[in-house]
């Protein structure tokens, strides 16, 4: 098959910086088997193409970008016709890939895995916060042929709007992302926790302080590495300093998947307090490295919960902080629950993802 993959990024030309390391490792997994074409809305801002991964990418670049990209995938039709269009996340990548399946006359398929179909008003977040981002969610999700969607819950969530979607989970790459099996805790009294995500108002670093500073009046050694890029200019580390936390927290900033992975395997649990999650996918990595997840009712943080995760209402720091206690105070319970979680990671990883994709493929061949 010949298939157009729209993204908004991820395909950086160096494979390290800049990248969506789940992405990478499906489109590694569809370009060993399938003549991949990823079209990047703005991963440069000059058009360009490189070969990443076995794909072809083509940098689509800023300034008129929907209408270059269409331009683009009908012109590589043009040379040989695609089989299908896809979009990773729907938004500007899914109006694009299904504006160029209607015009090809072939099947279009878009993937939901972030916040295109929510509306968080008190915070600014979702793609359904305007009347605009509410028609366009509503056209590319109906005219596509197919909707997936990575976790139950946004399954359900699109269900709500009328939307029959199928769960198509995201997966690590093994390969990339070795396994490593859950170790007990080395030294009694201490503990070491991470989070992963970009400091913002939906990853809602606010709770994730709040009970960090509960655990840490009972558990003096307690440690928080917090890893992601920092759009809140400061406001997160000003709040560690009020809560007189902050000697016990190291900001790491954004870190490549390499500089990553010894923080992660150093850590007792994975905590997330996000608002709005597809996945994440952060809880499948810590999970390859037998890191158990505490987190928010969220994406497939609910979906794991209760045997492979463990989960607080939204914005409930007091109920984060006490699931944390709970797999600190039982090792045993902590272990359990870390090994359910890489089971699950494990069957769910990128080359499951690429099956479920290669059957709905071949589903449409037929259309």
């Amino acid at each position: 098959m010949k298939i157009a993959l729209v993204v908004p990024g991820g395909v950086d030309r160096s494979g390290t910086d800049r990248v969506i390391p789940v992405l990478l490792a499906l489109i590694r997994r569809l370009a060993s088997r399938h003549e991949l074409h990823v079209y990047a809305l703005r991963q440069e801002d000059a058009r360009g193409e490189w070969e990443l991964c076995g794909a072809q990418i083509h940098n689509v670049g800023t300034g008129c970008t929907r209408w270059r990209a269409l331009r683009a995938i009908r012109a590589e039709h043009r040379v040989a016709p695609f089989t299908l269009t896809q979009s990773f996340f729907s938004g500007s990548n899914g109006l694009i890939a299904v504006a160029a399946a209607r015009s090809l006359g072939v099947p279009s398929l878009v993937h939901v895995s972030g916040g295109e179909v929510v509306a968080i008003r008190s915070i600014g977040y979702g793609g359904r916060l305007s009347w605009k981002g509410r028609l366009r969610e509503a056209l590319v999700l109906r005219a596509a042929t197919v909707v997936t969607a990575s976790s139950a819950p946004m399954v359900a969530s699109l269900a709500a709007l009328g939307i029959r979607a199928q769960c198509v989970p995201l997966g690590v790459g093994v390969d990339d992302w070795p396994c490593r099996s859950p170790s007990p805790r080395a030294i009694p009294g201490t503990a070491r926790l991470v989070h992963v995500g970009s400091l913002n108002r939906v990853k809602d670093q606010s709770t994730l302080l709040q009970a960090f500073a509960l655990l840490a009046t009972s558990r003096p050694g307690v440690h928080l590495d917090i890893v992601g890029v920092d759009t809140l200019h400061g406001e997160i580390q000003a709040l560690a300093k009020s809560l007189n936390i902050a000697d016990q927290i190291a900001f790491h900033g954004y870190l490549t998947q390499a500089h990553l992975r010894p923080i992660m395997e150093a850590a007792h649990i994975l905590v997330m307090s996000s608002r709005h999650e597809a996945d994440p996918i952060v809880m499948l990595e810590a999970a390859m490295v037998g890191v158990p997840t505490v987190g928010t009712a969220v994406g497939r943080i609910a979906e794991w919960a209760p045997d492979a995760a463990l989960v607080a209402p939204v914005g409930d720091a007091r109920g984060l902080a006490r699931l944390i206690e709970s797999l600190l105070a039982d090792d045993q319970l902590r272990l359990r629950v870390a090994a359910a979680a890489q089971r699950r990671a494990m069957a769910e990883d990128a080359g499951h993802t690429a099956r479920c994709f290669e059957l709905i493929y071949a589903a449409l061949g037929g259309f």
